[in-house]
């Protein structure tokens, strides 16, 4: 009988790797499914919509010049509704109206005593007051100083969808490093699995680089499931290479499998691990600009917001997607990301214990 042919042990355990992926839906779904329904919930609720009407809630009496309520109805932009005081402010409180404006004290002797009422920490009130001020001065026959125009414009890049959709994908390789990666091992050695591979010749730098390399493998379609469908459903645009794209999403994830792999080297329960997972993964899910920009934090933070791992991994995506930025333009984040990416692999393979 010919002797079954076999390969080298790195290539056996990748295999494993890619099996023991494709067999949990669970995995496949948080990896490909999950982040595509992510993008797509908040594409649609932070989409560009068309400009609407500020609703505006007007107090009057017997004495009100209704040559200003008639001007507030003509003026565009405003959706008016004459309401009586205790209606008004029911519908300011339920956020129905974004300001009330009281024509009660108004006359033609003292026009100007209109108050405003609206919710200063809203900014939908603070821009309604200001649209409804406006018309009232120029009702009241306010002209302006200088003659200003404008020029309405909608670029693709400055949308919300196109800033979500890298960070989306630093998001989803971060994860799928993360748990892909550290969560499995974790799981083997519960299992006493770890324990029955350390009496086997096999090298302790082939099992772990058997998981990352498995979870390259899958990296192209990681990246490819999110961008891609942004580009199908909301328009977005590679405006860089691909080719810089593809290796931004290499070190990135490669950067995040040596962090997973380093805190998977010594937790023994699922739980435990679940703990430094997270303690991991939260500070960068708030700080590292995902969903919102990281620029909103105080100044003194900054330097210390960059140096995470998914920040370079965002700050890169973002430039080279949204910009058109080749890789020379983002080396400062690149180098961030393989810093981090070669210490904790190396740390990984001196404290990673088979049990």
């Amino acid at each position: 009988m010919a002797a079954e042919r076999s390969f080298h042990p790195l290539i056996e355990l990748t295999r494993v790797r890619i099996l023991e992926f494709i067999r949990e839906p669970e995995a496949v779904f948080w990896v490909f499914v999950f982040p595509v329904l992510l993008a797509l919930a908040l594409g649609i609720a932070f989409r560009n919509n068309p400009v609407t009407s500020i609703p505006v809630a007007v107090i009057v009496d017997s004495g009100t010049l209704e040559d200003l309520v008639d001007q507030l109805e003509r003026t565009e932009g405003l959706n008016v509704s004459v309401l009586p005081a205790a209606e008004a402010a029911d519908a300011l409180r339920r956020a129905r109206v974004d300001v009330i404006v009281d024509l009660t004290a108004a006359d033609v002797e003292n026009s100007g005593a209109v108050t405003f009422r609206f919710d200063a920490a809203r900014t939908e009130g603070r821009a309604a007051k200001l649209a409804v001020d406006d018309a009232l001065q120029r009702a009241l026959g306010r002209t302006d100083v200088i003659v200003t125009s404008e020029d309405r414009v909608t670029e693709p890049g400055s949308r919300y969808i196109d800033f979500l959709i890298p960070g989306l994908v630093g998001l989803n390789l971060m994860g799928s490093g993360m748990w892909g990666l550290g969560f499995s091992i974790v799981v083997a050695r519960t299992q006493k699995l770890l324990k029955r591979f350390a009496a086997t010749p096999m090298r302790r730098p082939h099992y772990l680089m058997s998981f990352a390399i498995s979870r390259m493998l899958f990296l192209g379609l990681e990246v490819a499931a999110v961008v891609g469908f942004g580009w199908l459903i909301f328009g977005v645009k590679v405006h860089g290479a691909l080719l810089d794209l593809a290796l931004v999403a290499l070190l990135g994830a490669s950067c995040f499998n040596g962090i997973g792999l380093l805190v998977a080297a010594r937790p023994r329960t699922v739980e435990a691990v679940s703990g430094w997972m997270n303690l991991v993964m939260l500070p960068m899910w708030l700080l590292s600009g995902t969903f919102f920009s990281y620029e909103r934090f105080p100044e003194v933070l900054l330097p210390a917001i960059r140096l995470l791992p998914l920040t370079a991994l965002n700050d890169a995506l973002r430039a080279v997607i949204n910009d058109g930025a080749n890789l020379w333009a983002v080396w400062s984040p690149l180098v961030i990301l393989v810093v981090w990416g070669t210490v904790s692999f190396f740390l990984a393979l001196r404290l990673f214990r088979w049990q």
